[in-house]
C-alpha cells in the first residue's frame, strides 16, 4: 500500500518544496468524495504503480485507506520525471468513465511480409462501475496481416460496461514499413 502525507498548504511555493524534497503533489478526488491533496514519495509512488495488480491503486493518506485509479498525471518536460498525480476514487458501485490498458500479444504474420505494428490506442475509455471493469484488453495481433486492424468495435467488452471511443476507430495495425 502506498503511503503518502496530507498537504496543509496548497499553493505553488510549497508544491516547488515538495518537489525538491523528492514528493510528487497529487489530488485525490471523487463524486460525493470529499477532495484530498496529498503528497507522495516519487520513488514509493513508481513503484507501487508498477507492482500494482489490475486497475487499482491502493492509497493511504492520513488515517484513510482508499482504492483508487489513476486518472491522469503530468510529467516534468525535461527530464520525464512524474510531477502530478491525479487519482479517483474508486466507489463501488458509481458508475463513471475509467481509462482500461491495452495490451497486445503475439507476432503478426504481416511483419514477414515487410510490415510494422503500430499501436495508436494505449487505453480505452470505458463506462462502468468499479467492480465491472477488466484489469486491461489483451489483443492477439497474430492474424493481422500488412494493412488489417483492429477497432474498437472488434473487442468484446465485459457486461454493464460500455466503450465510449468511436467504433471505427482503429486500436492497432499492421502498416508498410518504408
Amino acid at each position: 500500500m502506498l503511503e503518502g502525507i496530507i498537504r496543509e498548504s496548497i499553493g505553488s511555493a510549497s508544491a516547488r518544496r515538495l518537489r525538491r524534497d523528492g514528493y510528487l503533489t497529487a489530488n485525490i478526488y471523487a463524486n460525493g468524495v470529499e477532495n484530498i491533496q496529498a503528497a507522495f514519495k516519487r520513488g514509493d509512488f513508481v513503484k507501487s504503480v508498477r507492482r500494482k495488480e489490475g486497475l487499482t491503486l491502493s492509497v493511504k493518506v492520513g488515517d484513510k485507506e482508499l482504492k483508487t485509479v489513476i486518472q491522469e498525471y503530468q510529467l516534468h518536460p525535461v527530464n520525464g520525471d512524474v510531477v502530478h498525480v491525479d487519482l479517483r476514487v474508486a466507489v463501488p458501485k458509481q458508475v463513471t468513465n475509467f481509462l482500461v490498458p491495452v495490451r497486445t500479444t503475439g507476432i503478426p504474420k504481416g511483419l514477414k511480409n515487410k510490415g510494422v505494428l503500430v499501436q495508436s490506442k494505449k487505453r480505452l475509455k470505458v463506462r462502468g462501475a468499479i467492480e465491472d471493469m477488466p484489469n486491461e484488453f489483451v489483443l492477439d495481433v497474430t492474424p493481422l496481416d500488412r494493412d488489417d486492424s483492429i477497432l474498437v468495435r472488434d473487442i468484446e467488452t465485459p457486461t454493464n460496461c460500455r466503450l465510449m471511443d468511436r467504433a471505427d476507430v482503429a486500436i492497432c495495425g499492421v502498416i508498410k514499413a518504408k
